[in-house]
């Protein structure tokens, strides 16, 4: 199934794999895989050197213990680096599908079948898209997705399958303080990026009573509101596991056009290869867009990091350094692509809300910063 032709009303994504759980998270949505799968203290789960701490955190929380495996150049995994990493223990192997493109799964599968270890396939930045003549998400035994890094809110993950009927039960909300925190910071943050003018206009005296109300909500509560993994911690919270993604965030993946999402990320990455690809020192992680693929953001990879991030950084430039603080004991002894990448990619937004004017101004900012 393509993109590129733009044809697509509502573009296949990781909701079309099979039963869904809809989560507050991609780790919660981890933690309720492993769950599924039956794996339990002592049991073994292979992991990408190259990873989010967030991944792992479920892992460690049921007793499992982590052992990473290697990734190559550009993230890809063969089967070679998971049949290095096997063992007796082993139970289930994650696979991550980093910046949107898909891995090549299909060995994976096979591979995994032969073993009989459970696939869980990680989505977290592939939430649309196909490979192989499959839609994401449905070639693992189960997959998880975290939705809230492609759509304008502030919570949301989900558990998937297209191979086995979920055991977890449907789960409840988190209570009326949990769906208002979610649906209002979720709109502030639309609001501090000069989105949605006329609806900030109109919810101006709430927001400056919202402290009033956290305090009124929070009276007598005794955890907080919302999950930290919302605010960019690599913390793993059992207490989430039963809770769904709240209303307004359900509200937005089910009415916001998909499509649109789809066009315009495709858009403005590719926009950012045509400008960023021949500067010197610095290479796509991925030479072409895949007509397939939906990014969630344009890794560039950079010979000498730590100047030009500290000069971006200063400029205001948006950036997101994936894995650049790595699972401890995981080095380049372990694997030396993962630490490289960890350290050399940057990662540069192309959401779909970014308007021409900030585009540009990205654009020719990290030019200059490239060039001093």
């Amino acid at each position: 199934m393509s993109f590129a032709s733009g044809g697509l009303q509502r573009p296949a994504s990781i909701l079309d794999a099979g039963e869904v759980r809809l989560v507050t998270s991609g780790r919660i949505a981890i933690a309720l895989a492993l769950r599924e799968i039956g794996v339990q203290a002592g049991d073994k789960v292979l992991l990408p050197a190259y990873h989010s701490k967030s991944m792992v955190a479920p892992v460690t929380a049921c007793g499992a213990l982590p052992v990473f495996y290697q990734v190559g150049p550009d993230g890809m995994v063969d089967t070679l680096a998971l049949a290095a990493a096997l063992d007796a223990g082993v139970k289930a192997v994650i696979v991550t599908s980093y910046f949107g493109f898909p891995q090549a799964l299909a060995p994976i599968r096979a591979w995994c079948d032969a073993q009989r270890v459970a696939l869980i396939e990680d989505c977290a930045h592939c939430f649309f898209g196909s490979h192989g003549g499959r839609t994401v998400g449905s070639w693992g035994d189960y997959a998880i997705a975290s939705s809230m890094k492609f759509f304008p809110i502030y919570e949301g993950g989900a558990l998937v399958s297209a191979r086995h009927r979920l055991t977890t039960p449907v789960p409840h909300s988190a209570g009326i303080g949990f769906e208002a925190k979610a649906a209002l910071n979720a709109l502030e943050h639309s609001f501090a990026y000069r989105r949605l003018p006329l609806v900030a206009a109109a919810l101006w005296l709430p927001l400056q009573l919202k402290a009033l109300l956290w305090r009124l909500v929070k009276r007598g509560a005794t955890a907080p509101l919302t999950p930290s993994s919302s605010d960019s911690s690599y913390d793993f919270d059992p207490r989430w596991l039963d809770k769904r993604s709240s209303l307004f965030s359900r509200l937005v993946l089910a009415r916001v056009p998909h499509g649109a999402i789809v066009a315009r990320r495709r858009a403005n990455y590719l926009a950012l290869a045509a400008a960023l690809s021949a500067l010197p020192g610095c290479r796509p992680l991925h030479a072409h867009l895949p007509d397939e693929v939906c990014p969630w953001l344009f890794p560039l990879v950079v010979d000498d990091p730590e100047p030009l991030f500290a000069r971006l950084h200063g400029a205001g430039v948006p950036m997101t350094r994936f894995a650049d603080t790595l699972w401890p004991g995981v080095d380049a002894a372990v694997c030396a692509n993962s630490a490289y990448l960890s350290r050399h990619v940057l990662g540069f937004p192309c959401h779909q809300e970014l308007r021409p004017d900030e585009l540009a101004w990205m654009i020719a900012t990290i030019g200059a910063a490239v060039r001093a």
